[in-house]
């Protein structure tokens, strides 16, 4: 039988989750023994592949490219996880939604610039109405809050994941915390 597969995708964030899932420590070596890391930031494949069994999803869809990525990310995995508060409740990210786009992108590249005053529209992808969490967008099978969340937490998730059980986190875990 073969192992189980399993993906990390960052969308908007701060990268603090996958922080977290490292801070595993010697227990990724548990992790690597259940299952083969087949698409994230932490490793060079670059496409998602056409099937992964878990997906842990961190931050929050605040951009074109963030939405295109989360499609596909559903429509290629069994198991989706939300995995901290911005994929939960789009948390810091979501702090923009008072502004319009066009509001922030004038403050942040052109009022707040002392030189080379413009707006990139080569390298940044064009912002959304608003910051969303990722169930706003597609179906998300497990939400793991936490501003990260543990260490503990994640393995326990995984690994439950990974045997075939849906996680109980009724105890282990909160948000922001």
């Amino acid at each position: 039988m073969s192992k189980a597969t399993m993906a990390t995708v960052w969308l908007d964030g701060c990268s603090g989750c996958h922080m977290s899932f490292l801070d595993i420590d010697e227990r990724l070596i548990t992790v690597a023994e259940l299952a083969e890391l087949v698409y994230s930031p932490l490793v060079d494949n670059k496409v998602f592949p056409e099937m992964v069994d878990v997906t842990l999803v961190e931050g929050a869809v605040s951009n074109e490219d963030d939405y295109e990525k989360i499609k596909k990310v559903r429509a290629h995995t069994k198991i989706l996880v939300s995995l901290g508060d911005c994929a939960v409740t789009a948390n810091v990210p979501g702090m923009r939604n008072p502004f319009k786009p066009e509001a922030l992108l004038n403050r942040a590249y052109l009022e707040n610039a002392d030189a080379n005053q413009h707006i990139p529209v080569q390298v940044i992808p064009p912002l959304r109405k608003m910051s969303v969490p990722v169930h706003q967008i597609v179906k998300v099978d497990v939400f793991v809050p936490g501003c990260p969340p543990s260490a503990d937490t994640i393995f326990y998730v995984v690994t439950e994941l990974l045997a075939g059980r849906m996680p109980d986190l009724t105890g282990k875990t909160r948000f922001g915390a």
